[in-house]
């Protein structure tokens, strides 16, 4: 590790050596730039870099950042609006079953199936959100509109379970048959086939583009297909005669409800408080001290902001570097990152000097700061 001040910890420092632009992953695309040939590098190390160059086209432009930003936001929408469409047919469909049966269940699961199907919005206000450019007050964007949403969704899971338990103890105090038992089957088998496609298209898109909401969201959907099995097997215990049936399956549901509600919650707080996978700390740590001229790392710092990610570090070089040598070595560091971590759009790197022997901590002055 450095010898760095721990006041790093409480202040981000924009020293000249430091280099903190935004960048995306336009990897598609042709790259032509040579970072500060004036760094001292061994000749076999600058061929290596150049041939990975060559063999890796890519682009850090920031018009390259925003569309890499806007499709996945474009892909987030798409998801939305065809669960959307996929819910709101499951939903109607069953709504026509219940005023043919009156089957209290089903009903319940038509309202899970529609509630899920209008977390939509706050999931869709919030990837608009995310589009809008940075500024003045909000100064890392709106992408963090997305965690709201999550929230959002993990009380609406958490609503759908008090629901699906009260309705199941209700039906234990005041047990009623349940009339057109096939049509309510058909109905369930309908409801569970929507509700899972729906789960595992939103998981499948909210885990490439890194949306936890979008993922909770489709765990919710998931919820609701559990639901609609309850109806089913509710409808075949009251085939048989046994009323108890579909409430007792219901509080079955309701505990599995809960169980993906720890989940979801647990995720969704994660990312709310800035939690990112270890591996991933390890593998940005990797690639950094992979660059020559990078003694050692100090500080990693990862954040999700929606669903991409920033990164903060410091590393510490050679004493004697010029200022041009350690801005070269910070930018060939941001670079390295911005290839190894997924989804990483944005990069701070502060350089600091290797510590000569007898030298005074330069951010000695900085100690009174220091928050305990």
């Amino acid at each position: 590790m450095s010898d760095r001040h721990p006041h790093q910890d409480a202040h981000e420092h924009g020293h000249g050596d430091g280099h903190g632009h935004d960048h995306g992953h336009g990897h598609a695309r042709d790259h032509q730039h040579d970072h500060h040939p004036t760094r001292p590098r061994s000749r076999a190390a600058a061929l290596r870099h150049r041939l990975a160059h060559l063999l890796t086209p890519h682009s850090h432009e920031t018009a390259d950042k925003l569309d890499s930003a806007l499709e996945s936001s474009a892909r987030g929408m798409r998801a939305l609006w065809v669960s959307l469409g996929v819910l709101g047919v499951t939903a109607l469909a069953q709504a026509v079953v219940v005023a043919v049966s009156g089957s209290v269940a089903l009903l319940g699961d038509t309202v899970h199936n529609a509630a899920d199907a209008l977390t939509a919005v706050p999931l869709g206000i919030a990837f608009v959100l995310g589009r809008r450019a940075a500024n003045r007050r909000f100064t890392y964007g709106y992408g963090r509109a997305e965690d709201l949403a999550g929230l959002v969704i993990v009380l609406t899971i958490a609503a759908s379970a008090a629901f699906a338990a009260w309705a199941a103890v209700d039906r234990l105090l005041d047990p009623r048959p349940v009339a057109q038992v096939p049509a309510v089957a058909v109905a369930a088998l309908v409801g569970f086939a929507g509700n899972e496609w729906v789960a595992r298209y939103r998981i499948r898109v909210g885990r490439e583009i890194g949306s936890a909401a979008l993922v909770a969201d489709g765990l919710h959907a998931r919820t609701d297909g559990f639901t609609s099995l309850a109806v089913l097997v509710g409808a075949g215990g009251s085939a048989l005669g046994w009323q108890l049936a579909d409430p007792v399956v219901g509080l079955a549901i309701t505990a599995a409800i809960a169980l993906v509600l720890r989940d979801a919650a647990r995720e969704v707080f994660r990312r709310v408080m800035d939690a990112v996978d270890p591996a991933l700390v390890d593998r940005a740590e990797r690639a950094v001290r992979s660059v020559p001229g990078v003694r050692e790392v100090g500080e990693l710092r990862l954040r999700w902001i929606g669903h991409r990610l920033r990164a903060e570090l410091a590393v510490v070089v050679d004493g004697d570097a010029t200022v041009r040598q350690a801005h070269g070595i910070a930018v060939e560091a941001e670079h390295a990152l911005l290839h190894a971590v997924p989804r990483l759009t944005a990069a701070l790197v502060h350089a600091d000097p290797a510590p000569a022997p007898g030298e005074t901590d330069p951010h000695l002055a900085l100690a009174h700061h220091v928050t305990a």
